[in-house]
């Protein structure tokens, strides 16, 4: 036919480099690349480089063509079928590679490795939700002058997200909210009265009960909220992947510390309708999270995402309804879920998508339409240092917070600028934590967040 040669090369191979390669999420992406005949890893950045050689062989790769290397010559050297590995991020920029993914979960660590990539050309595919919070915008904004990709990867929820609402635009659906479920779901055991979440257990009989919305839906989740408060159900790294989603969409959240309403799946149109018809919000275009509800033998949610779409023709949502498809009771609302992300399984499609499409997740260039900030849980002396750590990056001492940037105060600090930062000056009980109270924060950090005030400063103009 004509326009095809049955002669023509295959595609050229997609190189990648990888931060943070000892830890999960690279093991799922190593594990997928060895499926996919196209995607090649070219340099693997960890400080456990015998630790992530063994991994690699475990994965079926062959332990000859893993090389350590220390020094820019070695790696600029080594033969393109073999893969460097690393302890030092700036070796990265010397491999042979079209696009970095970064998955240090490092703020700083993280950004200086998408910027060293970003200004030698290469795509940037970013896994490390703690850098996008604070240095998002401004690597954006340096990506589009280099003409490269920066993008959430999929497989993590904000970027599963952001394309799951751009899907619902598309289809010319009225979105009035969009989410997650939180990290673990809560799973109620009528025989015992007990309520898991992960390894913890709790008893709470009254929960079976209130495995039904009922007629008071505001009154239902207040009472399922009281039942498992013995449960920590909020983390930071909820409100992180949420400031994402904001910045690539627009959406704000409702209130800054999240609604989190325990709920079952079936029950999402409801929950989240508006507060006049019954449900939780007090506006339209929200990014919010919630607990899941479930029995043993239900399916989990597994930190799927969700958009909340106003309904049309009621015959049509009729219709999907009796499909098995959630539509709320009133029938004004609707819920297009899906129920998983699978990590790096599926962040292959970013690579791609960046180095074949020049696409990245969404179609919007993100801008700082919200914050990531933190309040003082309790009194804070100065000379605090305030440490991060855990599965879920906590700030010790410190409630994450999502602020729209359109009112949050112009000294706000990102969660993650003031990590690891100690205070120049004490800070009470429920105060935001601002630059000024930061005696020492991390220069390539606060240089990024200054570019993304900018461009509030601009958008608030």
């Amino acid at each position: 036919m004509e326009g095809t040669d049955a002669t023509s090369a295959p595609p050229s191979p997609v190189r990648y480099a990888l931060t943070g390669a000892r830890g999960g999420f690279a093991r799922t992406l190593l594990a997928q690349t060895t499926r996919i005949e196209r995607l090649r890893p070219a340099a693997l950045c960890d400080l456990d480089t015998t630790g992530t050689i063994d991994l690699c062989v475990e994965l079926g790769y062959d332990r000859s063509d893993l090389q350590v290397c220390a020094t820019p010559e070695e790696v600029a050297a080594l033969d393109p079928d073999r893969i460097a590995v690393v302890a030092d991020i700036a070796l990265l920029t010397r491999a042979d590679h079209d696009v970095l993914v970064e998955a240090t979960g490092n703020p700083r660590v993280g950004t200086e490795a998408a910027r060293g990539a970003i200004e030698t050309g290469r795509h940037v595919v970013m896994v490390s939700k703690e850098v996008d919070s604070v240095s998002g915008i401004a690597l954006a904004d340096l990506a589009r002058e280099h003409d490269v990709v920066y993008t959430p990867g999929i497989g993590d929820q904000p970027a599963n997200l952001i394309e799951w609402y751009e899907r619902a635009l598309r289809l010319g659906l009225n979105v009035v909210a969009i989410g997650k479920s939180g990290e673990y779901d809560l799973v109620f055991d009528p025989a015992t009265g007990r309520v898991r979440q992960l390894d913890q257990e709790i008893e709470a009989p009254e929960l079976g009960d209130l495995l039904t919305l009922g007629e008071d839906v505001l009154g239902t989740l207040a009472a399922r909220a009281h039942a498992v408060a013995g449960l920590k159900r909020s983390a930071a790294a909820d409100h992180c992947e949420m400031a994402v989603v904001a910045n690539h969409t627009g959406l704000v959240p409702d209130v800054e510390s999240l609604h989190y309403p325990v709920a079952r799946a079936a029950e999402l149109a409801d929950v989240y309708a508006r507060g006049e018809d019954g449900g939780i919000l007090t506006t339209d275009g929200v990014v919010d999270v919630f607990s899941v509800l479930r029995l043993p033998e239900e399916a989990s949610f597994a930190g799927g995402v969700f958009a909340i779409v106003r309904t049309g023709d009621p015959v049509t949502w009729e219709l999907l309804a009796q499909k098995g498809h959630i539509v709320s009771r009133s029938g004004r609302y609707a819920c297009m879920y899906l129920p998983y992300h699978f990590m790096g399984v599926e962040t292959p499609l970013s690579l791609l998508d960046a180095v074949d499409h020049h696409r990245g997740a969404g179609q919007r260039h993100p801008a700082p339409h919200a914050v990531l900030a933190g309040r003082a849980r309790e009194a804070l002396k100065a000379g605090t240092r305030l440490d991060m750590g855990g599965h879920h990056h906590e700030v010790e001492g410190v409630a994450a917070v999502l602020l729209d940037t359109a009112h949050a105060p112009e000294d706000v600090a990102p969660l993650y600028l003031a990590a690891h930062a100690t205070l120049a000056r004490d800070v009470p009980s429920g105060a935001l934590i601002g630059i000024e109270d930061l005696a020492d924060p991390d220069t390539t950090l606060l240089d990024a967040w200054r570019h993304a005030r900018t461009r509030i400063s601009d958008r608030n103009r």
